[in-house]
Parts: C-alpha cells; structure tokens; sequence
C-alpha cells in the first residue's frame, strides 16, 4: 500500500470530526444534564459539536503528512552521495570552526608551519557583501605565508591557478604592474584572465582620500573640505611588518580596497587546492581538509548513549584530560517563509574529528558555539563627556550599493542634525568605491538617534494603522528611502532626483551597530574564541576584518612557534587567548572615537590632527542621545541581519561619470538645496 492509501483522506477527516464532536457532546450533556437544565444542554451540544467537527477536520485530519503516489517517481537518493570523504580528519592540529577570515588565515600559518588544519563552516561559499578598505599589513602577511609555503614545500606542494602557474596570495590581491577593475576573484583564481593575457588584481588601490566636515559652527552651517594625499601601496611583500600592535595598525592608513567576498574567496580557494592537491596525490593526512555545509553537532547523536562523558552537549565533549572532542554534522540550509533555516542533511552521519590539538571559534559576532562552551559577552561603554557618564557604544546605520562610479576613493563626511528641539547630532557617512569598477558605489549613513521612520508620525498613513500591514510597512521603506538618499546626495554630490534613477543594488538597509566584547577567550583547556565571536568595535573602520585576519590569524601562527620552541600546550594556548583579547582591545580603542568625534581613524593618527586643525572642532565633544527613540526605531521593523543575503534591487540606470567635485559651501546653504537639517530653534 502506498504512503497516500495509508494516510488520511477526506472522508477520514470528515468521520473523525463526528466522531470527536459526539465524544464531546456526550461528555458535556452527561455533565449539564444532571444539573436539570436539558435546555441549556441541547444548545451547548449544539455548539460544541460543531466545534469539534470543525477541529477534526482541520487539525487533527491534516496532521498526517501526505506524499505523491509512488507508482511513478522513482526518485531515491544514494547514502552514498552523501558521505563525506573523511581521510585525515581525526585530531587535526588546528580546528577553524567558522571560515571568514580569522579563522582562513588562522588555517594558512598553521599549514605553513607544516601542521594540519581542518575547518568547519555552514556555508558553502562566502558571500559577505561589503567592501573592505584594507590595510597594507594583510598584503604583508599573505606575502610571508606564500614565501613559506614555497620554503617548507616547494614548488610541487603549492597549488597552482588554473591556467597552471603558482597560486601566490599577494599578488592576487595586489600587484603594481597589473590593472584594477571590476575584477572578481575566480576570474584571476582559475587563470581565466591570464589565459586571455589579461591578468588583474582582486583589490584596487586609494586614488582620493576626502573628509567633509558639515558641522554648523556658530548656529549657521559651515563646511571644511580636507583632501589629503592617499596612501602609497606596498611595493613588496615585507616579513618585518608582521607583529605590529593593532592600535599601530588601525592608525594606518587604508591603503587598497576590496569586495569582502573576494578577498574571502581567494584564502578559500586557497585552502581548497592544498586539499585537492593532498587528496590526489594520496597523502594520508592531508595538510588541509574542510567541510563547508557543516556545523558542530546541535543535538544528541541519535546512535549513542544519550549522555556522553562530560555532560556537555553532544558537539563537544571532554576527554580524560579535560580536553573538547568535537563532532559535526551535515546541514541544508533552507528559505523557509522568509527565514533561513539550517537542518540536519537526512541520511548523514555524524563525524567524529577527535580532539584537536587547538580549536578557535570565529563564527560572526553571535556565535552559538561559543555560547554553548559557557561564553558570554559584555556591552562596551563609551564616555561621550555630555554629562551622561559611560554608555554603550551604539550607533544605527543605513546601507546601500548603488551603480556609481566611487571609483578608488574614501570620502567620510560629518554632519550636524537637529532634532525639533533643536538639538544637535553629529551623524556619519562613508562611501567607498572601487578602482575603475562603475557598479561600486557602497554608501553607509548614520541615522541621528532622534530619527523613527514612523510613518504615522509623518503622516503616510492615518493613526491606528496596524503595524503589520502593507501600507505601514510601505510607508516605513519610503521613509527609510527617502532619507537614505537625502543623505547619499551630500556625500556624493550628486543630485538627490538623479539618484532616484540609479540602480540600487542592494539597500538600503538598516542595521545596528553594538560594541560587545568577552572577558577570556579561553574557553577550553585546547578551545579559544576569536574574530567578531569574542568582541566587535566600530564596522565603518574595516577593523573587524583587520583585527582578525591580521591580529588573530597571526597569533596562530605565534602559537606555533611557540610549540616549536618547547613551550607546552597549555601555556602557548594561554598566550593565544591573551593576544587576542588585547587586539581587540586594540580595535575598541581607536573605535571608540568613531562614537564620540569627528576624525574617522581609517585615515591615520597624523591625518586625524591634520582634520581637527582645519575643522577647527574639538573631537572629544558629541551631543546626547535619546535612547527611547532608537528603541522605537527598532520596534518599527525588527533587524534582521540576514538581510545582508537578501539583494532587493531597484532597477535604474548606472551613473558612470566622475563625481562631481566637492563643493565648497555647505549644502544647507545652497540655494537649490532644500532637504538640509533646518536651522536649531530655542527649545520652548
């Protein structure tokens, strides 16, 4: 008999609602009947069994699943397909669970100082958005990982392009003597460009480098343009910028710009053609392996005893010695009704790695394994010096990627809001483009604390409205919208109707930024907590890329070296914790001023004097902020920071010219501006 014979029809459903309703009926009327009130009874009955009739014919019939008749499809999938290869996969020397780039480049210095390394990621590719402005010390690190690679392996163990020559980190990122654009990092990766004789670069560098102050000064509007000369690319690659302090490397300089998924996809396919290379070549432990589309173990394995040694959850477990054993399992990550879902892969097996020598947790800024290892985070504060005292550092955003010609550029600006108090907020933006590439134009915009976006309040739709409906909804996008590109049009200087024409890929959207960090990223005896999973500052900076690609990926390799000195497990994991707290550490100090002053710190510590001089501001003044109000803001429409996966598109066409030059006057004094913050009034 098939499935759909053993189910439950129509008739089924009907049979049970009667018989469900005369249970009830007889049950109630039994009750009220001794009573003496028959009446009463008989309507009650009445009521109730058509209560239960509809019950059992839309719960509890459609409870039962139905499935297709199988005298047709015979569709059956292969257990088989689905195993995973897992040669050398037990006890690797350094586990990654997360593969961004902390932990990608965590992987790198541990296979160029000859150990294995295995990572974990539900993922199966990046797909991070942004662009990130880069400093010159990641292009330094990958320079030093190429050189070891070719020193401990030689020629025959680096992998190689597609097109057959050696596959070298630096100078996929950057190279001098090859052209920027709109270059993707596959098309260099796999030696499709090369083949064409048209090798390029995945990263562009920093033509321009601006900063609008567009503060009132003196209750009228004023503007003070500072261009300041970019920032010279590296040459070569140089050993002797590795261990450098973060707060040092922070207060560089960007010095070259990239999509973010780029520069992810080329550490893992990096990391993909040491494993396939291993594989083919029949070496039993191979020096990499990964396992994308996969997660540590969230629940009990449904073959073993239901509690392992430990009593930990079934994803780590303790060995003798206290040490984590970590298991994983396969996933299928799904849209389901507008949110991402991640399953259990049916017919998987769960995969025992053993117990590593070290793992480290980099999973994004809320990381679950984290949590489950006993980890917890604390809010950062910072002293406005308004009066108020220490508050979290907090600040709310709105960001979009239009199809603008930013070019290689990194334009900030800081303007003066006003509330209808009159009130004065200082609000950021960014834009950030991409060497000789017409479809980046990423620009980031504050929004004032004062701002709601309640479309009730600016009178879209009548009061009452429910908050779930179309037309509120509606009228919250067109507020959000329309000051999105109000703001856009300031720091671009073009025009706020002619972007209303330009294709808007992405945005804008609005997001939250919350300072957190941990007290110890220890958190095993052989298990660390690393990237934006152990703390985040301020995103505008690209710290959290720097900090951890740069600062945590390197402290891996200070762990090696340490082992290979004779320092014992236990105290070289302990200086692993401890440098990775202090560079975060690091990235909350110079973030901080992104919260409380004028100069953004991707510029340099000697730029942001050279700003402060000719603004004329002090930097250490901000004005209050109303907590109440972002709190609404946010019950509007609730964050969902999986929307950075969701492309909502509003087709136009693409504004390939230069910029505009920056004008000199402020626009709220121009006379063809109107949509500037009006002039403070006395509170009343």
């Amino acid at each position: 008999m098939s499935q759909t014979d053993r189910s439950t029809r129509p008739w089924q459903r009907l049979a049970l609602g009667v018989a469900t309703a005369i249970v009830i009926v007889l049950g109630f009327a039994a009750d009220i009947a001794a009573t003496g009130t028959y009446h009463v009874a008989l309507i009650v009955g009445a009521v109730v069994a058509f209560v239960g009739l509809v019950l059992g014919m839309t719960v509890l019939g459609p409870a039962a699943s139905v499935s297709a008749p199988d005298s047709l499809d015979d569709s059956r999938i292969d257990p088989a397909d689905q195993a995973d290869d897992l040669t050398g996969v037990r006890d690797p020397d350094f586990l990654a669970l997360g593969l961004g780039g902390t932990n990608m480049m965590g992987m790198l210095w541990t296979v160029a100082m000859g150990k294995r390394a295995v990572g974990v990621d539900v993922r199966g590719c990046p797909s991070l958005g942004v662009h990130w402005n880069i400093r010159e010390e990641l292009y330094h690190h990958l320079g030093v990982i190429d050189q070891m690679m070719f020193d401990r392996y030689g020629e025959a163990g680096v992998p190689r392009r597609g097109d057959g020559r050696l596959m070298r980190l630096a100078e996929s990122l950057y190279r001098s003597d090859w052209p920027a654009g709109p270059v993707a990092a596959d098309d260099v990766l796999t030696g499709f460009l090369g083949a064409m004789n048209a090798e390029a670069r995945i990263a562009g560098t920093i033509h321009h480098t601006e900063f609008i102050d567009d503060r009132w000064k003196d209750g009228v509007p004023n503007r003070v343009v500072t261009v300041l000369d970019s920032a010279v690319p590296p040459g070569e690659p140089d050993a002797g910028r590795l261990g450098a302090d973060m707060v040092e490397v922070l207060d560089g300089p960007s010095v070259l710009q990239a999509r973010a998924a780029d520069v992810l996809i080329l550490l893992r396919r990096y990391l993909e053609a040491v494993e396939a290379l291993d594989l083919a070549n029949g070496v039993a432990e191979p020096r990499v392996r990964l396992f994308t589309s996969h997660r540590v173990l969230t629940g009990p394995d449904p073959v073993a005893r239901p509690k392992r040694r430990g009593g930990g959850e079934a994803g780590f477990a303790d060995g003798p010695d206290g040490r984590k054993n970590v298991r994983i399992e396969t996933i299928r990550e799904l849209d389901y009704r507008g949110k991402f879902r991640r399953l259990r892969a049916p017919g998987t097996e769960v995969i025992d790695l053993g117990v590593p020598e070290v793992f480290m947790i980099a999973q994004g800024f809320d990381s679950t394994d984290a949590a489950r290892l006993g980890f917890e985070q604390e809010d950062v504060t910072v002293d406005h010096q308004d009066g108020r005292g220490p508050v979290v550092a907090q600040a709310d955003y709105l960001a979009g990627l239009l199809d603008v010609l930013v070019d290689g550029r990194l334009r900030r600006r800081i303007a003066s809001e006003f509330d209808k108090e009159g009130s004065e907020y200082w609000v950021r933006q960014i834009a950030v483009g991409h060497e000789a590439d017409p479809a980046v134009g990423w620009v980031l915009v504050q929004v004032p604390d004062f701002k709601t976006f309640d479309p009730i309040l600016a009178g879209l739709v009548p009061a009452g409205t429910d908050q779930d409906s179309a037309e509120y909804y509606a009228g919250y996008q067109h507020l959000l919208r329309d000051f999105y590109l109000e703001q856009t049009a300031h720091i671009l200087e073009i025009p706020k109707e002619d972007l209303k024409g330009v294709q808007m890929n992405y945005g804008p959207k609005l997001f939250s930024v919350i300072e957190r960090v941990g007290k110890d990223a220890l958190v095993a005896p052989n298990g660390v907590v690393a990237g934006d999973s152990f703390g985040n500052g301020h995103f505008m900076t690209s710290g959290g890329a720097i900090t951890g690609m740069v600062g945590h990926g390197a402290r891996v390799l200070a762990y090696w070296q340490a082992r290979d000195t004779g320092v014992g497990a236990a105290q070289a994991i302990r200086g692993l914790a401890d440098g990775i707290k202090a560079d975060t550490e690091g990235w909350l100090h110079v973030s901080a001023q992104e919260f409380s002053q004028a100069a953004p710190i991707n510029f340099g510590a000697a730029r942001i004097e050279q700003i402060a001089k000719a603004s004329g501001k002090d930097s250490s003044l901000r004005a209050a902020t109303i907590d109440a109000t972002r709190r609404h803001r946010h019950s509007l429409v609730p964050l969902d920071y999986s929307d950075w996966r969701r492309p909502v598109m509003y087709p136009g066409r693409r504004y390939a010219f230069p910029l505009p030059p920056l004008e000199t006057t402020h626009p709220a004094a121009r006379p063809a501006e109107s949509r500037m913050p009006v002039a403070p009034r006395q509170a009343s």
